[in-house]
């Protein structure tokens, strides 16, 4: 994006487990600033039954949230708006058609990211948000239902750990009611360790010299041992033995007097008190400090990456690429054509041009991803590592997309793989897939030359290829490959015809 004068408007929404959050920043001659904040509790984990549905009355309140948001930001571009759920959203989100109702009141689409996407985050925002971003950190947020652990330098998260802990749920398991006791503090913070038990040497061993934390939690924390005077800087070991014990004193949610722990996290505060606590002593971390910098921020900084041309997804792309020893020129060549034939076809199938070149371009190179697991059923293989590979950049949605297009890239089109995904994405899905099996079976020789000067066309439910004249016939293994192609497109609804 070139610098000018001209503001854009920008906006990132975290639909956490405990609170909904909108940040709003202006791009002007290449600088971000931040213009608006809103921030609401919506106690998301708490409304989740044992079956991952929401409540009603919890479901009501969210989508109320929402609409507020959505108010606020209804004149941005799509572009210019990333919205991310994370853990309760990651459980509740096969259950339930939440999600659905969520978007149309927000009127943007929602991402649901991973528990490591949403570190890798979260640390883009503390780095962000840091006066001295140089040097190794770790970096902690507390959320309502995950808490992220990120080593990262400069303003790359180089070890990433989510736990299926925070302050909602903890709370519900050992809190319950809001009954805070010693018994009830000790086996929290005990239950948090086993949490941390299996990842902490690996952060142990690869050493920080600073400990940020992110999350409203810990900014809680700091500036309660700070207004007691049991800290004179952040957060130490023993200001926060101070403070679980204060919390047991008050032996209520409802009684707890501290300035810094406004009403509606009071009833979630020892939980997230009891998470801190065996996250310090796990770690044998010394001081934290508070980073005003946290999920918001990182998902802002990261969607204007994507506006600026720095989209990590493409990095993510390529590096998987490299790791499993993908054959890029045989990818560009399937590229390179799959390409040619969308563009011709933009109109009459109503493609988005920068989506369609953007999914063809990451599908493309990862088509044959699978073959470092086997040839016999590849395809499926590379469908399982694409969908289940923590890919940065990329949402749970974006990662399913993506793997249909490498498990319907070749053989038997699968309807199965579509109804994985929203029905607004299957049509889309098909389209693109279409053009991959194509591209691939013109591609099938592995030749380094270039692909036919065919000619495509197309109406919403047929495509039609017309090869210059005499191509087909002197080339009858790819004949016969279009012709088995014109069965596998017709389970999908497609009718192929050529000449």
């Amino acid at each position: 994006m070139n610098n000018s004068s001209d503001a854009r408007s920008l906006a990132a929404i975290d639909l956490g487990s405990n609170s909904f959050h909108m940040i709003v920043g202006r791009l002007k001659n290449g600088q971000l600033q931040l213009i608006d904040r809103l921030r609401e509790p919506v106690r998301l984990a708490a409304g989740l039954t044992d079956g991952h549905r929401l409540k009603p009355e919890v479901a009501e309140g969210a989508l109320d949230c929402l609409k507020r948001f959505g108010q606020r930001i209804s004149g941005l571009h799509p572009d210019s708006v990333r919205a991310v759920g994370t853990n309760t959203l990651r459980l509740a989100q096969t259950k339930d058609c939440f999600l659905d109702q969520a978007q149309d009141a927000l009127g943007h689409s929602i991402e649901v990211i991973s528990g490591i996407e949403e570190a890798r985050l979260v640390h883009l925002g503390v780095a962000h948000s840091l006066a001295e971003p140089g040097g190794r950190r770790l970096v902690v947020d507390i959320g309502g239902g995950s808490t992220e652990l990120i080593i990262g330098e400069g303003f790359e998260a180089i070890h990433l750990e989510s736990l299926y802990m925070g302050c909602v749920n903890m709370t519900q398991r050992f809190f319950d009611g809001g009954t805070i006791s010693k018994t009830a503090m000790k086996k929290a913070v005990l239950a948090a360790r086993l949490e941390l038990q299996a990842s902490k040497q690996s952060f142990r061993r690869l050493g920080w010299s600073m400990a940020a934390g992110s999350s409203g939690t810990i900014r809680a924390v700091r500036d309660s041992v700070m207004d007691k005077g049991w800290s004179d800087n952040g957060i130490t070991s023993e200001s926060l033995k101070r403070l679980r014990s204060a919390l047991v004193d008050f032996g209520h949610a409802d009684r707890i007097e501290l300035s810094a722990v406004n009403e509606d996290r009071k009833p979630v505060f020892a939980g997230g008190v009891a998470i801190l606590s065996a996250v310090f002593h796990a770690l044998e971390i010394e001081r934290m400090r508070h980073s005003s910098g946290a999920l918001r921020e990182g998902l802002l900084y990261d969607l204007l990456g994507r506006i600026q041309h720095q989209d990590i997804r493409e990095s993510t792309i390529q590096s998987l690429a490299q790791r499993y020893d993908i054959d890029l020129e045989q990818a560009q060549s399937v590229e390179e054509t799959a390409l040619a034939l969308a563009r011709q076809l933009i109109d009459s199938w109503q493609l988005n041009q920068q989506d369609t070149e953007r999914w063809l371009h990451w599908a493309a190179l990862l088509h044959e991803i699978g073959l470092v697991i086997a040839h016999s059923q590849y395809h499926k293989h590379g469908a399982y590592l694409v969908e289940h590979s923590d890919l940065p950049g990329f949402s749970l949605g974006d990662q399913r997309f993506l793997s249909v297009l490498v498990r319907c890239h070749r053989r038997k089109f699968r309807k199965s793989s579509m109804e994985a995904l929203p029905g607004g994405m299957r049509e889309n899905a098909i389209q693109l897939c279409t053009l991959l099996r194509l591209s691939v079976l013109l591609h099938r020789n592995r030749s380094r030359s270039a692909g036919p000067a065919m000619q495509a066309s197309a109406s919403k439910h047929s495509i039609r290829l017309d090869f210059p004249n005499g191509w087909l016939k002197h080339r009858p293994l790819t004949l016969a490959d279009l012709d088995l192609e014109k069965k596998y497109l017709k389970s999908a609804g497609l009718k192929l015809e050529y000449s």
